[in-house]
């Protein structure tokens, strides 16, 4: 599971009443955020948040790139380790059809503590 090589990116998503869906992803220090994503679940917002980590990666020309997030539900949906259920299908087949030649993300659980796209979104409710 040796990381060191490998540019980190950091992904994570949130759910507002107000403004629904949020992502954040964290890139060499840089903030990418999406807001006002529209209605839809906490889970649905982690899915968007990997594929936007995913999309940008590929938009930045990072290939060799480890996608760091802190729902271990995702994490395991999009690894493989876990089924994806009927009603994240979708999201499973979006992260598929980004996938690079070789087919391999690497998709790696770090503590929400240690998520930098957690501290990102929190940092936007703060003020």
């Amino acid at each position: 599971m040796a990381i060191a090589g490998r540019v980190k990116i950091f992904f994570d998503g949130g759910w507002r009443p107000a403004t629904g869906m949020e992502t954040a992803v964290v890139v060499h220090g840089r903030d990418y955020v999406r807001q006002g994503l529209g209605p839809g679940s906490a889970m649905d917002a982690e899915w968007l948040a990997l594929l936007h980590a995913v999309e940008l990666a590929a938009d930045l020309g990072l290939h060799d790139a480890v996608f760091l997030g802190d729902s271990l539900a995702v994490v395991g949906q999009a690894s493989g380790t876990v089924r994806c259920p009927s009603d994240h299908m979708h999201h499973c087949r979006a992260l598929a059809a980004l996938q690079p030649g070789s087919g391999t993300l690497h998709i790696r659980h770090v503590k929400r503590s240690q998520n930098l796209a957690g501290v990102a979104l929190a940092r936007l409710h703060e003020r």
